[in-house]
Formats: structure tokens, C-alpha cells, sequence
């Protein structure tokens, strides 16, 4: 007995794990979001319009200013004749702190919708499978209601200021994202300097993905979090994990990043619930995104930029029947991968060599190359767009143009001639 008791004074002297407040919110609002009443939340659907509501009331509980009532901003899509779904987003924002950058805008959104109900027969008996879509994309939604609770609490550290949407009837063509940009937003577009996508974060299978259709000022941004102490790692991916409401923003030429956690078993199936999520991964992942948001709500004028080409190129190459790689239905490939990394980590940072006399006058930066993969997968046209200095040019010039053969793009499964644009860093080690 006296063993006994001395082993419960041991064992209750021992610390146990306890949910954090951040992930006891971030469960809160996946259960709401994924409740079996909201049957799926469908485009249109009572499911979908609660969560709707749900939004609206915790953005505006945390201090959010609303840009629409708790209705939303309600735009109809027409499905098919005669059949047309009614749907709404969410909108609110919180404002900058600096007197310039404030009238420009980051927008950060997350789809409020998902499948629905499947109902079928299990042996002569109706049954409804739910498509909860718990990961895709309540997990998405909740991270940026915590993202914009945040936001609020340390809105003096955000120069430009921040637009938090949840878009409604995403799953139907990215409907609600369309409708913000062509119609809600059309006036003011140009005042958005980029957006931000959380969609699909619930799991640590496959760590945390940054899209960012290959956008070099992206990249830095993402590099730069990378640089500090971060409680999860983020990839850069030049394709995509699956489509989502960025792409809109992306054809809308504004420069666009996807967060995610990629794909995973239970996708778009009833499986997709609760209980496979990982909300300390998500508390982590909060952590990197919100140190994210605010070098991006903070970098100088004119940038993001959409592309480091000048337009005179870009028409240049249009009038050649050059596309761009993100353009292409298969981009070209470097070694049997289509990610540009993939070319900067197996030829580009292999064979390029730091200039002597750079080194000694203690010169780096980013040198910006242009180029383009032809149909026989050639690399020809190489020349800098955005350049450091005449030597570092030169070796970034010399190296791309010496790549090997690529495996070339293809448009409509037909061969075409490619251009591509990659940044080539120089950056000097610290002497001890």
C-alpha cells in the first residue's frame, strides 16, 4: 500500500500534455465548421450558409472589420438552365498601420464550402455518406480566423492592411474567389499586392508547402521566414498540389502563394474528419504563416512584383510563340522534375562559381535570369533581367546557358518553345 500510494504522489507529480489555447481554438472551430447538421456544406447550401455566419460572428467577435453584414456578400451562380445556386463570402479587414502602404491590400482567404452529401444504397437501405471535409478545408478556414485574430491583437506591426475572405461555392469553380475579383473587388483590384491561400493544413504528413507559381519576390519572402526560428519548415514548389482560389488571383495577374499541407488518403471522401487532424502541427503552422503575412504586409513599395520580365519581353516572347512556363499543361522538365529548384540545386549551384574579384570587393545579391527551352529542349536566349554587377551577370549567364538538355514543355500535347525566369543567388560566408 505505502508503494502504491508513493507511485500516485510520482505520477501526479509528472507533467501531462494539455491542448495549447491556440489549438483549443483551432478545434473549436473545425468542429463547428464540420458539424453533421452542415451535411457537407455544399455550394448553396443551409451547410454552407451557417458556417457563413460562423465566420462573420468570430471575425467580428475578434475585432475584425466587417466589410459585409452577417448575410455576406451574396452572388448567384448559374449552374446549368434554370438551376441557379445562391452563395455569399465573408469579408473583413484590418487596416494598416503606415500612411502609404495602408490603402494597399493583402488579401488572405480560405474556402468556407466543400462536397455535400453522397447518398446511395447499402443493401436496399438509403444511406448518406458526409463529406465533412475536416483537413479540406476546415482546417484552412480555422487557421485564418486564428490568423486574423492575431492580426488584430498586433495590427501595429502591419503596414499595409489585410483583407480576411471566406470564399463561398469555391468548389464549383472557384466561384466566390471570381466574384471577389471581377465584381466585388473590380474597382480596387489593382491595389491588392497579393494573396495569400490556406487551404488544406490539417496534417504533418507532408510538412508544410509554399505555391508560388514560381514568383521570385514570393520566394525571397518565404527564404526569409526560413531564415529565422520557426517551429515548422515550409518547401517551395513550383507546381501545384491541386487546384484552389489563388489561381484566380494568379490569372488576375496578382502575385499569389498557397499554404498547404498537400494531399492525403482521406481526400474528398466521407474519412475526411476530426480526428485525423494534428492541431499542434496547425498551431505551428499558424505560427510560421502569421511571421509570413507580416514580412509581406511589410516589404517596400512595388513589391510583390507579378513578374521580374518586363512587359516589352513578355510581348516579345508572346510574338515569338514563346510561353511561359506556368502557362504550359506539362512545363518543361530538368532531370525528369518540373520544379525550378530542382534545376537551381543539381546544375545551377553546382557549377557556378563565386567571381574572385566580387568576393574581394565584397559583392552579392540576386542576379534574375531569363530564358528559354525549345522545342528540342535546348536552352538558348539567356540574358539577365534584373542584374548585381557585370560579373556576377556574366557567371549566372554562363552557367544557365550551359544546361543540358531539358524535356520541353507541351501545350494541347504539342511541343512548344518555353521561356522560364530564376533568380540566381550570390551571397558571401560571414568570417568568423
Amino acid at each position: 500500500m505505502l508503494l502504491s500510494a508513493l507511485l500516485c504522489v510520482c505520477l501526479s507529480a509528472l507533467p501531462y500534455w494539455e491542448d495549447t489555447e491556440c489549438m483549443k481554438a483551432l478545434r473549436s472551430h473545425v468542429e463547428e465548421i464540420t458539424l453533421s447538421q452542415n451535411e457537407g456544406r455544399s455550394p448553396g447550401s443551409f451547410g454552407e450558409k451557417y458556417v457563413s455566419e460562423y465566420v462573420w460572428n468570430r471575425l467580428s467577435e475578434y475585432g475584425v472589420d466587417m466589410l459585409t453584414t452577417v448575410e455576406g456578400d451574396i452572388f448567384g451562380l448559374v449552374r446549368t438552365p434554370g438551376d441557379t445556386v445562391v452563395s455569399r463570402n465573408i469579408l473583413g479587414f484590418v487596416h494598416g498601420y503606415d500612411p502609404v502602404l495602408r490603402d494597399r491590400y493583402i488579401v488572405v482567404g480560405a474556402r468556407m464550402d466543400n462536397l455535400g452529401v453522397n447518398r446511395v444504397n447499402l443493401d436496399g437501405t438509403p444511406c448518406d455518406q458526409i463529406y465533412t471535409g475536416a483537413n479540406g478545408n476546415a482546417s484552412g478556414l480555422a487557421i485564418m480566423l486564428e490568423l486574423a485574430r492575431r492580426v488584430v491583437r498586433d495590427k501595429l506591426l502591419y503596414k499595409r492592411s489585410i483583407i480576411f475572405v471566406g470564399f463561398g461555392s469555391s468548389t464549383a469553380s472557384f466561384a466566390g474567389a471570381w466574384h471577389f475579383v471581377r465584381d466585388y473587388f473590380a474597382k480596387d483590384r489593382e491595389r491588392i499586392d497579393a494573396m495569400v491561400n490556406l487551404d488544406v493544413l490539417g496534417t504533418d504528413r507532408n510538412g508544410l508547402w509554399a505555391f508560388t507559381s514560381g514568383n521570385d519576390d514570393l520566394n525571397d519572402i518565404v527564404r526569409a521566414v526560413e531564415a529565422l526560428p520557426q517551429p515548422v519548415e515550409a518547401t517551395i514548389a513550383g507546381q501545384e498540389a491541386y487546384p484552389s482560389d489563388h489561381q484566380v488571383f494568379y490569372s488576375s495577374e496578382i502575385p499569389s502563394v498557397c499554404l498547404t499541407s498537400g494531399r492525403y488518403p482521406e481526400h474528398n471522401t466521407p474519412r475526411d474528419v476530426t480526428d485525423n487532424l494534428d492541431f499542434e502541427f496547425m498551431e505551428r503552422e499558424c505560427e510560421w504563416i502569421e511571421c509570413f503575412l507580416e514580412k509581406l504586409a511589410n516589404v517596400r513599395e512595388g513589391l510583390p512584383s507579378f513578374r521580374d520580365v518586363p512587359e516589352e519581353a513578355v510581348r516579345e516572347d508572346a510574338l515569338r510563340g514563346v510561353r511561359s512556363w506556368t502557362d504550359c499543361d506539362q512545363p518543361p522538365m530538368f532531370l525528369n522534375s518540373a520544379d525550378p529548384n530542382n534545376f537551381m540545386q543539381r546544375w545551377v549551384y553546382v557549377y557556378l562559381k563565386y567571381p574572385q574579384c566580387c568576393i574581394e570587393d565584397g559583392i552579392q545579391g540576386k542576379v534574375v535570369v531569363k530564358f528559354t527551352i525549345t522545342k528540342k529542349g535546348e536552352v538558348k536566349d539567356v540574358k539577365v533581367v534584373r542584374g548585381v554587377d557585370e560579373d556576377l551577370d556574366a557567371e549566372a549567364v554562363k552557367v544557365v546557358a550551359a544546361s543540358p538538355k531539358w524535356k520541353p514543355a507541351r501545350m494541347n500535347g504539342q511541343k512548344v518553345d518555353c521561356s522560364m525566369t530564376i533568380p540566381v543567388f550570390f551571397k558571401l560566408k560571414k568570417r568568423k
